[in-house]
């Protein structure tokens, strides 16, 4: 299986744990339950859910597709497949160590393909990755893409040099890591390039920050900060102390109340021919 550098794992596997319990905790079931829903997820249809993490929403997929209906939840992680098996396993579902870069026919056929808040970490590559996906889905079956877009660019009453360094951030993961920060645009061209019908599209918001923050943004944000950020391999130039002061401000940053956050979320559905 090739390498490939998740820069939310950091280096260690405790910070591999301390993923994914962040993923965990960040994943909403009923807006799972509502895209899932409305890209035309149903009982008795046959899932894969493609970069399943730590498992919660291929649990909900799953108690969605009931009766039945079965769920295969695939990750690169061997981490990520654990804490699933451990807290997210029930009847009907399975889950696999596997690279959705690779051939994947020997998993078979599916009626529906689920791929959310993936393709940002493949950029230069999540157009094949998609044509890889598609080739498991039935004549008619369902592929519903799901990410980000301007992902972690979008505040307001930043100062410029936080600004600066969180751009700087993303520049260099994209560079370093093929990180995609505007993968949500791109979808619909994927399902309009291999031909798909009925294509149907759904924007909204996914973060929204403003007033006091939550814990669990909180939480997010400051993982994203202790582990991405500093794993990037951006300098800091801007900030006394380098990494130290750019954490030390942008915390400071999503403590004040008057300040505005968000990330728009884009959904994607097609029919293959």
């Amino acid at each position: 299986m090739p390498d490939h550098f998740y820069f939310m794992d950091g280096k260690g596997a405790e910070n591999m744990k301390d993923e994914s319990i962040r993923l965990d905790l960040k994943t909403n079931p009923e807006i799972v339950k509502k895209q899932a829903i409305w890209a035309g997820l149903k009982p008795g249809m046959r899932v894969a859910d493609m970069g399943c993490g730590p498992g919660k929403t291929t649990f909900h997929l799953n108690q969605l597709v009931q009766p039945g209906g079965s769920v295969l939840g695939l990750d690169i992680s061997q981490e990520r497949i654990r804490y699933a098996e451990s807290n997210y396993k029930e009847s009907g579902m399975e889950y696999r160590l596997g690279d959705i870069r690779e051939p994947l026919k020997y998993l078979g056929l599916f009626d529906f393909v689920w791929v959310r808040f993936v393709l940002e970490f493949y950029g230069s590559t999540s157009f094949d990755i998609v044509k890889n996906l598609s080739s498991l889905l039935k004549p008619g079956g369902i592929l519903c893409l799901i990410d980000l877009d301007y992902n972690c660019l979008t505040h307001y009453g930043i100062s410029e040099k936080l600004e600066k360094g969180i751009r700087g951030i993303m520049q260099t993961l994209q560079e370093v890591s093929d990180f995609d920060a505007y993968a949500g645009r791109k979808l619909y061209s994927y399902l309009y390039d291999l031909g798909y019908r009925e294509v149907e599209i759904d924007v909204s918001v996914h973060h929204l920050i403003y007033g006091q923050i939550n814990k669990i943004d909180a939480y997010n944000w400051g993982k994203k900060l202790e582990i991405a950020a500093k794993s990037s391999g951006y300098n800091f130039g801007e900030f006394a102390g380098g990494f130290e002061g750019f954490r030390q401000e942008c915390r400071q940053f999503f403590e004040e109340e008057r300040r505005f956050s968000y990330t728009p979320i884009i959904a994607c559905r097609g029919r293959k021919p």
